[in-house]
């Protein structure tokens, strides 16, 4: 996809990933170092985060040298996002993580929505209304949903709310996280609130993700409603099956 032109569609990349807490699979490893190396080498425009720690106090006493002053978002955002924005979903004794977007452009107004169902799980969708030159308001909601597909479809039927609700028709709308879909079941029901999913709908299916060692599952997606284009974006497996348990995926819309 071509660089814009004064005349031509502006073109954002977007990325997501699960971090797993900055941790490998089996928390083995804290990898949050690397894995901000990786998001700078990639340098998407908006990245998409979820299972990222606001505070966690054991971990930061069991790797004191490695542990950041900041919490992982404002950590990984470091100096190439210069916004961004967290949805606290999960809460605990030692700390919390949620939902967070990085954002090169201005986040104009966020506001975090809590899904979770019956007490389980603590899940969110974590909307941006992000202020991207020669476009319109352009709507980044950031999605993690829960392990039991009753619960799944509930948390889908609230997203199509909160699209429908929140987010005009002309607007563009990014779309982006861990569905834990296994049994490929969402495109259809995002279809009723008008989105497409960029690999389905190029590839035929969406992008195997996880485990990250031996991606198997199609758990993350991407999807949009009302951009002119989108593709795919390749990442290097190398690269990201050691730093979390999900690997990402990224694409290019055209706005």
């Amino acid at each position: 996809m071509p660089a814009p032109t004064d005349d031509s569609p502006r073109v954002l990349t977007v990325l997501t990933v699960n971090t797993h807490k900055g941790f490998t699979s089996f928390n083995r490893r804290f990898m949050l170092h690397d894995l901000r190396a990786a998001l700078r080498g990639a340098a998407p425009d908006v990245v998409f985060l979820q299972e990222v720690l606001g505070e966690h106090q054991a971990h930061a006493e069991r790797h004191p040298a490695a542990w950041p002053a900041l919490s992982q978002y404002e950590f990984l955002a470091d100096t190439l996002w210069s916004d961004f924005a967290y949805g606290r979903n999960a809460v605990y004794p030692a700390g919390h993580h949620g939902n967070a977007i990085l954002s090169r452009y201005p986040i104009d107004r966020y506001e975090n929505h809590d899904v979770s169902v019956d007490g389980h799980e603590g899940r969110g969708l974590l909307h941006c209304v992000l202020r991207v030159p020669g476009s319109a308001p352009v709507h980044a909601i950031c999605v993690h949903l829960g392990l039991r597909e009753r619960h799944r479809g509930q948390q889908l039927n609230r997203l199509c709310e909160l699209i429908g609700r929140d987010v005009p028709a002309d607007e563009p709308l990014l779309i982006a996280g861990d569905f834990n879909d296994w049994r490929l079941t969402a495109d259809r029901l995002m279809a009723s609130c008008g989105t497409q999913e960029v690999f389905t709908t190029r590839v035929g299916r969406p992008a195997r993700t996880f485990p990250a060692r031996w991606p198997w599952l199609r758990l993350d997606r991407i999807y949009v409603r009302n951009v002119r284009d989108w593709r795919p974006v390749p990442l290097a497996s190398r690269v990201w099956s050691r730093l979390s348990d999900h690997v990402p995926i990224s694409a290019e819309i055209a706005l």
